[in-house]
C-alpha cells in the first residue's frame, strides 16, 4: 500500500464520509474512492459498507484502521523529529515577557509548542520593566512577549496572541474608586503615571502630546524603573495608571482599586524578535502561534 492510499483510508474511517474525507486531505472524492477501492482489490476484501445514506467499516476494515493508525502517527512522529533535528528547532527557546502574568494567559501556546517539539525546552525569563527590547538585541533572549504595536527595523513583528481589555488602576481613596467604569477622557483629571517604555508609543503622532478623545491634554509622570515602584506610587494617591486587565489578579493591592474602561480599545501582546537572529526555533514558535489563533 503506498502511503497516500493508508491516509486515504485512515481519513476515510475517521470521517465516514467520502466528501469530508475529499475535503479533509484536499483531493477529489473520485481520487478517494478510486484509492479505497485499490486497497480492497490488494487486501481481497471489502473495507467500507456503503449505502446511499452512510458508509461504516466493515470488521476488515475496522482491524485494519485499528493496526495502521498507530504505525501511521509513528511514522509521521518520526519524520518531524528528523525535521526537527535537521532544521536545528531542537534546544532551547529563550522568551522573554514583558508582563510575567501573561505568561501563565498563554500556557495553552507554551503546551502546544512543547508537545510539537519535544526536543526544545522552553526558558521563561522575566524581560527588563524599563526597556524589555534590549534582552533582545543583546542576545539575552530570543523571542519577547510585548505589548503591539513595535516598529523597529531592527525586529520582526510576530503574531498577536492574547488579547484583554483595559483597567484604571487607581488609590483606594480616589473618587474613581468609587466609579463603576472611567472612559479615556478620565485621564486628563490626573497625572497619568508611566509603566511606559521607550520608545514612545507608535500611534502617538508629533508633537507627541498625549490628547484623550475629546483633546483633553494628559499630563504624565516620569517613566518609573520597576513595576512595583509604579504600584506604590499608584497606592499612595501620587496619580494614575492605565494597565492590562490582568493586573487586577496578579497585582491585588489592599491600597489599590482597578477600574474596567468603557470605550477604550484592547491591548494586544504580541511577540517580537530581532532580524537578524531569526532562527528555525523562532519560526517554529511563531508558526505554532499563528496557527493556535481563532
Amino acid at each position: 500500500m503506498e502511503l497516500r492510499d493508508i491516509e486515504i483510508f485512515l481519513a476515510l474511517a475517521d470521517e465516514l464520509h467520502f466528501g469530508r474525507t475529499a475535503e479533509r486531505l484536499h483531493v477529489s472524492q473520485a481520487r478517494v474512492s478510486q484509492s479505497i477501492k485499490q486497497v480492497e482489490r490488494r487486501i481481497g476484501a471489502p473495507l467500507f459498507a456503503r449505502t446511499s445514506r452512510r458508509v461504516r467499516l466493515t470488521p476488515i476494515g475496522n482491524r485494519l484502521r485499528d493496526d495502521l493508525g498507530p504505525a501511521y502517527r509513528a511514522l509521521h512522529e518520526g519524520i518531524d523529529r528528523a525535521i526537527t533535528a535537521g532544521r536545528g528547532i531542537g534546544g532551547v527557546l529563550r522568551l522573554g515577557f514583558e508582563a510575567p502574568g501573561v505568561a501563565d494567559l498563554t500556557e495553552d501556546l507554551l503546551d502546544r509548542f512543547r508537545q510539537r517539539y519535544p526536543d526544545t525546552d522552553l526558558l521563561i525569563r522575566e524581560a527588563d520593566f524599563a526597556d524589555p527590547a534590549s534582552m533582545l538585541r543583546s542576545g539575552e533572549i530570543d523571542v519577547l512577549v510585548t505589548l503591539l504595536p513595535v516598529d523597529e527595523p531592527d525586529l520582526v513583528t510576530g503574531p498577536a496572541i492574547h488579547t484583554e481589555p483595559m483597567v484604571l488602576a487607581v488609590s483606594s481613596k480616589h473618587p474613581f474608586a468609587r466609579r463603576k467604569s472611567v472612559t479615556l477622557d478620565d485621564l486628563a483629571r490626573d497625572t497619568v503615571l508611566r509603566a511606559a517604555h521607550p520608545p514612545e508609543p507608535y500611534w502617538i503622532e508629533e508633537p507627541r502630546q498625549w490628547l484623550t478623545p475629546a483633546g483633553h491634554p494628559v499630563t504624565r509622570s516620569t517613566p518609573f524603573a520597576t513595576f512595583q515602584e509604579l504600584l506604590a506610587a499608584i497606592a499612595t494617591g501620587a496619580g494614575i495608571c492605565p494597565l492590562a486587565a490582568h493586573a487586577q489578579e496578579y497585582f491585588s493591592h489592599p491600597r489599590i482599586r482597578f477600574v474596567p474602561f468603557t470605550g477604550s480599545p484592547d491591548v494586544e501582546w504580541g511577540l517580537v524578535w530581532p532580524r537578524s537572529a531569526e532562527t528555525a526555533r523562532v519560526q517554529a514558535f511563531a508558526s505554532v502561534a499563528s496557527t493556535s489563533l481563532p
